[in-house]
Protein backbone atom coordinates (compact mmCIF):
# COMPACT_ATOMS: atom_id res chain seq x y z
CA UNK A 1 0.00 0.00 0.00
CA UNK A 2 2.83 2.35 0.90
CA UNK A 3 4.61 1.48 -2.32
CA UNK A 4 1.50 2.40 -4.34
CA UNK A 5 1.20 5.69 -2.44
CA UNK A 6 4.84 6.52 -3.11
CA UNK A 7 4.46 5.65 -6.80
CA UNK A 8 1.33 7.79 -7.05
CA UNK A 9 3.03 10.72 -5.36
CA UNK A 10 6.01 10.36 -7.68
CA UNK A 11 3.69 10.38 -10.68
CA UNK A 12 1.93 13.50 -9.47
CA UNK A 13 5.28 15.23 -8.87
CA UNK A 14 6.51 14.25 -12.34
CA UNK A 15 3.32 15.59 -13.90
CA UNK A 16 3.64 18.83 -11.97
CA UNK A 17 7.28 19.19 -12.98
CA UNK A 18 6.33 18.60 -16.59
CA UNK A 19 3.62 21.21 -16.32
CA UNK A 20 6.10 23.71 -14.87
CA UNK A 21 8.54 22.99 -17.72
CA UNK A 22 5.76 23.39 -20.30
CA UNK A 23 4.68 26.71 -18.85
CA UNK A 24 8.27 27.89 -18.86
CA UNK A 25 8.68 26.76 -22.47
CA UNK A 26 5.57 28.66 -23.57
CA UNK A 27 6.80 31.76 -21.74
CA UNK A 28 10.21 31.47 -23.41
CA UNK A 29 8.56 31.18 -26.84
CA UNK A 30 6.55 34.34 -26.19
CA UNK A 31 9.66 36.20 -25.01
CA UNK A 32 11.57 35.02 -28.06
CA UNK A 33 8.82 36.41 -30.31
CA UNK A 34 9.27 39.78 -28.63
CA UNK A 35 13.05 39.47 -28.87
CA UNK A 36 12.85 38.69 -32.59
CA UNK A 37 10.65 41.74 -33.17
CA UNK A 38 13.21 43.90 -31.34
CA UNK A 39 16.06 42.38 -33.37
CA UNK A 40 14.19 43.13 -36.61
CA UNK A 41 13.64 46.73 -35.55
CA UNK A 42 17.29 47.16 -34.58
CA UNK A 43 18.41 45.71 -37.91
CA UNK A 44 16.08 48.06 -39.76
CA UNK A 45 17.40 51.16 -38.04
CA UNK A 46 21.12 50.41 -37.56
CA UNK A 47 23.66 51.37 -40.18
CA UNK A 48 24.56 54.28 -42.42
CA UNK A 49 20.98 55.53 -42.65
CA UNK A 50 19.88 57.61 -39.65
CA UNK A 51 16.16 56.96 -40.09
CA UNK A 52 14.32 56.73 -36.77
CA UNK A 53 12.60 53.55 -35.65
CA UNK A 54 9.23 55.30 -35.54
CA UNK A 55 9.69 56.72 -39.01
CA UNK A 56 10.72 53.32 -40.41
CA UNK A 57 7.77 51.47 -38.90
CA UNK A 58 5.25 54.14 -39.90
CA UNK A 59 6.62 54.29 -43.44
CA UNK A 60 6.58 50.50 -43.65
CA UNK A 61 3.00 50.13 -42.41
CA UNK A 62 1.18 53.34 -43.34
CA UNK A 63 3.46 55.45 -45.54
CA UNK A 64 5.81 58.30 -44.75
CA UNK A 65 5.20 60.57 -41.81
CA UNK A 66 4.77 64.28 -42.56
CA UNK A 67 7.55 66.73 -41.73
CA UNK A 68 10.96 65.81 -40.40
CA UNK A 69 10.05 62.20 -39.58
CA UNK A 70 9.47 61.32 -43.21
CA UNK A 71 11.98 58.98 -44.84
CA UNK A 72 14.12 60.50 -47.55
CA UNK A 73 14.37 58.81 -50.93
CA UNK A 74 17.83 57.55 -49.98
CA UNK A 75 16.62 56.13 -46.67
CA UNK A 76 13.62 54.55 -48.38
CA UNK A 77 15.93 52.84 -50.88
CA UNK A 78 18.30 51.61 -48.16
CA UNK A 79 15.53 50.23 -45.98
CA UNK A 80 13.15 48.71 -48.55
CA UNK A 81 15.63 47.46 -51.13
CA UNK A 82 18.70 46.61 -49.03
CA UNK A 83 17.91 46.14 -45.34
CA UNK A 84 14.47 44.54 -45.58
CA UNK A 85 15.57 41.73 -47.97
CA UNK A 86 18.61 41.24 -45.77
CA UNK A 87 16.47 40.94 -42.65
CA UNK A 88 14.06 38.49 -44.25
CA UNK A 89 16.98 36.41 -45.50
CA UNK A 90 18.59 36.52 -42.06
CA UNK A 91 15.38 35.36 -40.37
CA UNK A 92 14.96 32.48 -42.83
CA UNK A 93 18.58 31.35 -42.65
CA UNK A 94 18.91 31.72 -38.86
CA UNK A 95 15.69 29.79 -38.31
CA UNK A 96 16.62 27.05 -40.79
CA UNK A 97 20.12 26.51 -39.35
CA UNK A 98 18.89 26.43 -35.74
CA UNK A 99 15.93 24.13 -36.43
CA UNK A 100 18.11 21.86 -38.58
CA UNK A 101 20.56 21.58 -35.70
CA UNK A 102 17.76 20.71 -33.27
CA UNK A 103 16.39 18.06 -35.64
CA UNK A 104 19.82 16.52 -36.20
CA UNK A 105 20.47 16.40 -32.46
CA UNK A 106 17.12 14.73 -31.90
CA UNK A 107 17.62 12.31 -34.78
CA UNK A 108 21.06 11.16 -33.63
CA UNK A 109 20.27 11.62 -29.92
CA UNK A 110 23.43 13.64 -29.40
CA UNK A 111 23.70 17.33 -28.40
CA UNK A 112 26.87 17.73 -30.48
CA UNK A 113 25.27 16.85 -33.82
CA UNK A 114 24.73 19.72 -36.21
CA UNK A 115 24.67 20.13 -40.00
CA UNK A 116 28.13 21.71 -40.02
CA UNK A 117 29.77 19.19 -37.71
CA UNK A 118 28.61 16.13 -39.65
CA UNK A 119 29.39 17.46 -43.11
CA UNK A 120 26.01 18.58 -44.45
CA UNK A 121 27.12 22.19 -44.79
CA UNK A 122 30.35 21.11 -46.49
CA UNK A 123 28.39 19.02 -48.97
CA UNK A 124 26.05 21.90 -49.68
CA UNK A 125 29.03 24.21 -50.19
CA UNK A 126 30.56 21.73 -52.63
CA UNK A 127 27.39 21.69 -54.72
CA UNK A 128 27.12 25.48 -54.73
CA UNK A 129 30.81 26.01 -55.56
CA UNK A 130 30.53 23.50 -58.41
CA UNK A 131 27.77 25.59 -59.97
CA UNK A 132 29.67 28.85 -59.46
CA UNK A 133 32.92 27.56 -60.98
CA UNK A 134 31.61 25.10 -63.59
CA UNK A 135 28.31 26.81 -64.33
CA UNK A 136 29.60 28.46 -67.49
CA UNK A 137 31.62 25.43 -68.68
CA UNK A 138 30.64 21.85 -67.93
CA UNK A 139 27.30 22.63 -66.29
CA UNK A 140 26.23 25.34 -68.73
CA UNK A 141 23.16 23.43 -70.09
CA UNK A 142 21.98 22.66 -66.56
CA UNK A 143 22.43 26.18 -65.23
CA UNK A 144 20.77 27.74 -68.28
CA UNK A 145 17.79 25.41 -67.93
CA UNK A 146 17.35 25.93 -64.19
CA UNK A 147 18.19 29.64 -64.11
CA UNK A 148 18.23 31.12 -60.60
CA UNK A 149 17.24 27.77 -59.09
CA UNK A 150 20.50 26.09 -60.19
CA UNK A 151 22.53 27.31 -57.20
CA UNK A 152 20.09 26.37 -54.39
CA UNK A 153 19.25 23.09 -56.12
CA UNK A 154 22.93 22.16 -56.40
CA UNK A 155 23.50 23.05 -52.76
CA UNK A 156 20.47 20.98 -51.78
CA UNK A 157 21.69 17.97 -53.76
CA UNK A 158 25.17 18.27 -52.25
CA UNK A 159 23.80 18.39 -48.71
CA UNK A 160 21.36 15.54 -49.36
CA UNK A 161 24.04 13.30 -50.87
CA UNK A 162 26.36 13.93 -47.93
CA UNK A 163 23.62 13.26 -45.37
CA UNK A 164 22.42 10.05 -47.04
CA UNK A 165 25.98 8.76 -47.30
CA UNK A 166 26.61 9.61 -43.66
CA UNK A 167 23.42 7.86 -42.60
CA UNK A 168 24.37 4.79 -44.64
CA UNK A 169 27.84 4.60 -43.09
CA UNK A 170 26.69 5.20 -39.50
CA UNK A 171 23.69 2.83 -39.52
CA UNK A 172 23.97 -0.91 -39.10
CA UNK A 173 21.01 -3.24 -38.56
CA UNK A 174 18.67 -0.30 -38.01
CA UNK A 175 20.87 1.29 -35.35
CA UNK A 176 22.84 4.50 -35.75
CA UNK A 177 26.22 4.69 -34.03
CA UNK A 178 26.83 8.18 -32.67
CA UNK A 179 30.61 7.73 -32.60
CA UNK A 180 30.65 6.46 -36.20
CA UNK A 181 28.34 9.29 -37.23
CA UNK A 182 30.65 11.97 -35.81
CA UNK A 183 33.83 10.43 -37.23
CA UNK A 184 32.27 9.75 -40.63
CA UNK A 185 30.89 13.28 -40.68
CA UNK A 186 34.36 14.71 -40.09
CA UNK A 187 35.76 12.52 -42.89
CA UNK A 188 33.00 13.44 -45.34
CA UNK A 189 33.37 17.13 -44.49
CA UNK A 190 37.12 16.90 -45.12
CA UNK A 191 36.50 15.17 -48.45
CA UNK A 192 33.94 17.77 -49.50
CA UNK A 193 36.30 20.57 -48.49
CA UNK A 194 39.11 18.96 -50.50
CA UNK A 195 36.92 18.76 -53.61
CA UNK A 196 35.83 22.34 -52.99
CA UNK A 197 39.50 23.31 -52.82
CA UNK A 198 40.10 21.72 -56.23
CA UNK A 199 37.23 23.73 -57.70
CA UNK A 200 38.56 26.91 -56.09
CA UNK A 201 41.97 26.18 -57.65
CA UNK A 202 40.22 26.01 -61.04
CA UNK A 203 38.39 29.31 -60.52
CA UNK A 204 39.45 32.55 -62.18
CA UNK A 205 40.31 35.70 -60.24
CA UNK A 206 36.76 37.04 -60.15
CA UNK A 207 35.28 33.72 -59.05
CA UNK A 208 38.06 33.25 -56.51
CA UNK A 209 37.39 36.61 -54.89
CA UNK A 210 33.66 35.93 -54.76
CA UNK A 211 34.16 32.42 -53.36
CA UNK A 212 36.55 33.61 -50.66
CA UNK A 213 34.03 36.01 -49.20
CA UNK A 214 31.14 33.64 -49.87
CA UNK A 215 32.74 30.85 -47.81
CA UNK A 216 33.07 33.18 -44.82
CA UNK A 217 29.34 33.79 -44.84
CA UNK A 218 27.43 36.99 -45.46
CA UNK A 219 23.93 38.33 -45.89
CA UNK A 220 25.20 41.26 -47.96
CA UNK A 221 24.00 39.80 -51.25
CA UNK A 222 20.39 39.40 -50.14
CA UNK A 223 17.91 40.54 -52.78
CA UNK A 224 14.22 40.04 -53.40
CA UNK A 225 15.13 37.74 -56.30
CA UNK A 226 17.21 35.46 -54.08
CA UNK A 227 14.44 35.38 -51.49
CA UNK A 228 12.05 34.32 -54.23
CA UNK A 229 14.37 31.50 -55.34
CA UNK A 230 15.32 29.95 -51.98
CA UNK A 231 12.61 31.30 -49.67
CA UNK A 232 9.95 28.76 -50.66
CA UNK A 233 12.37 25.87 -50.12
CA UNK A 234 13.33 27.09 -46.63
CA UNK A 235 9.73 27.90 -45.67
CA UNK A 236 8.48 24.47 -46.76
CA UNK A 237 11.28 22.74 -44.84
CA UNK A 238 10.60 24.82 -41.72
CA UNK A 239 6.87 24.16 -41.99
CA UNK A 240 7.48 20.40 -42.08
CA UNK A 241 9.87 20.30 -39.12
CA UNK A 242 7.29 20.75 -36.28
CA UNK A 243 5.45 17.65 -37.48
CA UNK A 244 8.58 15.66 -36.55
CA UNK A 245 8.44 16.76 -32.90
CA UNK A 246 6.39 13.83 -31.60
CA UNK A 247 8.56 11.30 -33.40
CA UNK A 248 11.79 12.91 -32.22
CA UNK A 249 10.51 12.86 -28.64
CA UNK A 250 9.78 9.15 -28.93
CA UNK A 251 13.10 8.52 -30.65
CA UNK A 252 14.88 9.80 -27.53
CA UNK A 253 13.78 6.56 -25.84
CA UNK A 254 15.44 4.48 -28.54
CA UNK A 255 14.43 3.32 -31.99
CA UNK A 256 12.85 0.08 -30.76
CA UNK A 257 10.74 1.88 -28.16
CA UNK A 258 9.70 4.51 -30.69
CA UNK A 259 8.62 1.77 -33.05
CA UNK A 260 6.53 0.11 -30.33
CA UNK A 261 4.87 3.49 -29.70
CA UNK A 262 3.69 3.58 -33.30
CA UNK A 263 6.31 5.93 -34.71
CA UNK A 264 7.37 5.11 -38.30
CA UNK A 265 11.07 5.37 -37.51
CA UNK A 266 12.46 4.94 -41.00
CA UNK A 267 10.04 7.45 -42.51
CA UNK A 268 10.88 9.85 -39.69
CA UNK A 269 14.60 9.54 -40.45
CA UNK A 270 14.22 10.09 -44.17
CA UNK A 271 11.87 13.03 -43.67
CA UNK A 272 14.28 14.64 -41.21
CA UNK A 273 17.23 14.08 -43.54
CA UNK A 274 15.46 15.56 -46.56
CA UNK A 275 14.14 18.50 -44.55
CA UNK A 276 17.53 19.34 -43.06
CA UNK A 277 19.25 18.97 -46.42
CA UNK A 278 16.72 21.26 -48.09
CA UNK A 279 16.92 23.93 -45.40
CA UNK A 280 20.71 23.89 -45.04
CA UNK A 281 21.33 23.56 -48.77
CA UNK A 282 19.16 26.53 -49.63
CA UNK A 283 20.67 28.58 -46.79
CA UNK A 284 24.26 27.82 -47.76
CA UNK A 285 23.49 28.65 -51.39
CA UNK A 286 22.69 32.30 -50.62
CA UNK A 287 24.68 33.01 -47.46
CA UNK A 288 27.78 30.83 -47.62
CA UNK A 289 29.20 29.18 -44.54
CA UNK A 290 27.66 30.31 -41.24
CA UNK A 291 28.69 28.01 -38.43
CA UNK A 292 27.75 27.24 -34.83
CA UNK A 293 24.13 28.49 -35.05
CA UNK A 294 22.86 24.93 -35.42
CA UNK A 295 24.68 23.65 -32.36
CA UNK A 296 24.61 26.60 -29.97
CA UNK A 297 20.95 27.61 -30.25
CA UNK A 298 19.30 24.18 -29.62
CA UNK A 299 21.68 23.35 -26.80
CA UNK A 300 21.11 26.67 -25.06
CA UNK A 301 17.34 26.28 -25.33
CA UNK A 302 17.51 22.70 -24.13
CA UNK A 303 19.09 23.99 -20.93
CA UNK A 304 16.26 26.51 -20.52
CA UNK A 305 13.11 24.66 -21.58
CA UNK A 306 14.09 21.00 -21.73
CA UNK A 307 14.26 18.50 -24.58
CA UNK A 308 10.58 18.52 -25.62
CA UNK A 309 10.75 19.12 -29.38
CA UNK A 310 7.20 20.51 -29.44
CA UNK A 311 8.65 23.65 -27.88
CA UNK A 312 12.31 23.24 -28.79
CA UNK A 313 11.80 23.44 -32.56
CA UNK A 314 9.76 26.69 -32.69
CA UNK A 315 11.93 28.23 -29.98
CA UNK A 316 15.04 27.32 -31.97
CA UNK A 317 13.60 28.99 -35.06
CA UNK A 318 12.90 32.21 -33.15
CA UNK A 319 16.22 32.36 -31.29
CA UNK A 320 18.24 31.37 -34.35
CA UNK A 321 16.62 34.12 -36.40
CA UNK A 322 17.13 36.74 -33.68
CA UNK A 323 20.76 35.80 -33.02
CA UNK A 324 21.65 35.83 -36.71
CA UNK A 325 20.09 39.28 -37.12
CA UNK A 326 22.08 40.56 -34.14
CA UNK A 327 25.27 38.98 -35.53
CA UNK A 328 24.57 40.62 -38.88
CA UNK A 329 24.07 43.99 -37.18
CA UNK A 330 27.44 43.56 -35.45
CA UNK A 331 29.08 42.53 -38.73
CA UNK A 332 27.73 45.67 -40.43
CA UNK A 333 28.73 48.14 -37.74
CA UNK A 334 31.85 46.87 -35.97
CA UNK A 335 34.21 47.80 -38.84
CA UNK A 336 31.99 50.34 -40.61
CA UNK A 337 31.97 51.43 -43.36
CA UNK A 338 33.38 48.00 -44.26
CA UNK A 339 31.48 44.80 -43.47
CA UNK A 340 32.81 41.87 -41.49
CA UNK A 341 31.73 38.42 -42.78
CA UNK A 342 28.97 37.15 -40.53
CA UNK A 343 30.54 33.69 -40.37
CA UNK A 344 33.45 35.22 -38.46
CA UNK A 345 31.08 36.77 -35.91
CA UNK A 346 29.17 33.53 -35.31
CA UNK A 347 32.43 31.57 -35.04
CA UNK A 348 33.93 33.99 -32.51
CA UNK A 349 30.78 33.77 -30.40
CA UNK A 350 30.01 30.09 -30.98
CA UNK A 351 33.43 28.45 -30.71
CA UNK A 352 33.92 29.18 -26.98
CA UNK A 353 30.39 27.91 -26.30
CA UNK A 354 31.14 24.76 -28.26
CA UNK A 355 34.31 24.19 -26.25
CA UNK A 356 32.27 24.63 -23.07
CA UNK A 357 29.88 21.94 -24.28
CA UNK A 358 32.81 19.60 -24.93
CA UNK A 359 34.20 20.18 -21.45
CA UNK A 360 30.78 19.76 -19.88
CA UNK A 361 30.09 16.54 -21.78
CA UNK A 362 33.63 15.14 -21.87
CA UNK A 363 32.61 12.17 -19.72
CA UNK A 364 29.85 11.31 -22.17
CA UNK A 365 31.50 11.86 -25.54
CA UNK A 366 34.94 10.55 -24.63
CA UNK A 367 35.73 8.06 -27.37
Amino acid sequence: MADHSIAGAAGIMATAAEGDRSRRARLVVVLLCVGLAIAVLLSLTSGASDASAIGVMHDWLFGALPGDAALSARDHLIIHDIRLPRIIMGVLIGASLAVSGAVMQGLFRNPLADPGLIGVSAGSSLGAVAVIVLGSIMLAPLTSALGTMALPLAAFCGGLATTLLLYKVATRQGRTSVATMLLAGIALAALAMALTGILIFMADDRQLRDLTFWQLGSLGGATWQKIGSVGPVIVLALAAMPFLARGLNALALGEATAGHLGIPVQRLKYTAIVGVSAAVGASVAVSGGIGFVGIVVPHLLRLLIGPDNRYLLPASALLGAALLLLADAVARTIVAPAELPIGIVTAVAGAPFFLWILLRKRGVIDL
